[in-house]
């Protein structure tokens, strides 16, 4: 997500509409990022008022996956998971000549979307967005996939400012359309079994991917908790779904406690801040994989119930505890 920065004394941007930047004194179009910006200060528009008018999007859609069946998930495929897939079930019902709906983490040569020869879909989740509200930008980008000719990927475009979200898209209310997503080892389901010969672009792409990907596994028994595996030490990293202020304050009951790791040798090292949700970290142990942090999770899970439903005020070690916690945060977007 780009730097905000300083708006000028002259003009104070605001998004009217959807349509357009207006100041006190000048109103400014809504343009293409690298077309120069209207106002006529010179620069190109995404880093002149485009900017501004992105940012003022962005600061009223803090948790763009809300309201979605597995938000948690949604945001750790977003920010987290290098190879994952998920079937996206549509109100309604698929459309005629579109098989199936599949959330991508990435897809070949970073493509918004493909529309495959079979005429199925796959959406990329781990893209840059143009209006700040990344619900609204998937959006537009699954529904103009879905209307592509079969063989095509979809190519990124500014989005309109008043246009469905995901929400608005995806079947909410079916309890047999959860989102189960299926982390990968690699990003071989690029290429459908179909497929004989790739492109050498998607080739050279899936090959290179493949060489960054870091071994990641979803835990079985809790949700949106994923283990990696790093060269010096594995990690796992568990997306929340409670309210930030009330996590903190059950971490920090549990770290002045002793309680707050997973087993012999790990460490609660920090949080990530991603799309209004928290996900603690812990340090492993280098032999410690997946199967062995699911009992010690679980066991965890529990404890930090039991911490959450406390409302007594923290305890001065408490206290010290939160501190360090919230001094070892990283937003991620």
């Amino acid at each position: 997500m780009a730097k905000k920065r300083p708006q000028t004394k002259t003009t104070k941007p605001r998004i009217s509409n959807g349509a357009r930047a207006e100041g006190a004194d000048v109103s400014v179009p809504v343009v293409g990022a690298r077309e120069p910006c209207p106002c006529g200060s010179g620069r190109r528009y995404k880093a002149c008022h485009g900017r501004a008018a992105a940012h003022a999007v962005t600061e009223l859609v803090k948790r763009p996956f809300e309201g979605l069946p597995g938000e948690c998930d949604w945001v750790a495929l977003r920010e987290l998971v290098p190879a994952a897939t998920a079937t996206l079930h549509l109100k309604g019902g698929l459309p005629d000549g579109v098989p199936s709906v599949t959330l991508a983490t990435v897809l070949p040569m970073a493509w918004p979307a493909l529309r495959r020869d079979d005429g199925s879909v796959l959406l990329g989740l781990q893209n840059d967005t143009s209006s700040g509200d990344l619900s609204r930008d998937l959006a537009d980008t699954l529904l103009r996939a879905l209307s592509a000719e079969p063989g095509n990927p979809v190519a990124a475009q500014r989005v309109p400012a008043e246009g469905p979200r995901l929400q608005d898209l995806l079947d909410t209310d079916d309890t047999d359309a959860a989102f189960e997503p299926v982390v990968h080892s690699g990003f071989e389901f690029w290429v459908p079994d179909s497929a004989e010969n790739s492109s050498p672009e998607v080739a050279a792409s899936l090959e290179r991917a493949n060489a960054a990907a870091i071994p990641t596994v979803r835990l079985s028994g809790i949700e949106a908790s994923y283990w990696c595996e790093t060269p010096e030490k594995n990690h796992l990293r568990w997306v929340m779904p409670h309210p930030e202020e009330q996590l903190l304050d059950a971490l920090a009951r549990l770290h002045a406690a002793g309680t707050s790791s997973i087993g012999e040798g790990t460490r609660l090292v920090g949080s990530f801040r991603a799309h209004g949700l928290m996900v603690p970290v812990w340090d492993l142990p280098s032999e410690m994989g997946a199967k062995e942090c699911e009992q010690p999770a679980a066991a965890f899970a529990e404890r930090l119930a039991e911490a959450l439903a406390v409302d007594a005020p923290l305890t001065a070690d408490e206290r010290r505890a939160r501190g360090g916690l919230t001094n070892r945060q990283v937003t991620l977007s």
